[in-house]
């Protein structure tokens, strides 16, 4: 458990969670990242926000790099595992009606029994294939 940050893990998941609600109180849209990724890539409607809302995944994270010197993470060696598991991925949610964060952030917060389903589903699924690989 060297990698155990309770924390840090707390406070970025509080962040998730309040950027989550205002999007939904704001505009009434679920935040999941497969959907809005798509639907800036795919469609013209309401497209300025969705791009401001995926820049904003993408720089958060580093200004915090920048602004916090002893900020530190590390990536998965690109393999075909992880290309099969990606592939993986963006088909299941595609099947799934969402992503993990929408389901997992916002399906569960509205009790949704779809996506509780899903969100026990892909977790299982997780630790299934984690425990075969490793």
């Amino acid at each position: 458990m060297e990698n155990f940050t309770p924390y840090t893990a707390l406070i970025g998941g509080a962040m998730i969670g309040l950027g989550a609600l205002i999007l939904f109180v704001f505009s009434g849209r679920i935040a999941g990242i497969s959907g809005i990724a798509s639907s800036a890539l795919f469609s013209s409607d309401g497209h300025s926000w969705r791009l401001a809302f995926l820049a904003g995944v993408i720089v958060g994270p580093l200004l915090v790099g920048a602004l916090i010197t002893d900020f530190s993470y590390s990536t998965p060696e690109l393999s075909w595992q992880v290309v099969v598991a990606g592939l993986l991925v963006g088909v299941g949610t595609g099947w799934g009606s969402g992503c993990t964060s929408g389901h997992g952030i916002c399906g569960i917060s509205r009790l949704s029994p779809r996506s509780v389903t899903a969100t026990l589903l892909f977790m299982l699924s997780g630790v299934v294939i984690a425990t075969l690989l490793h």
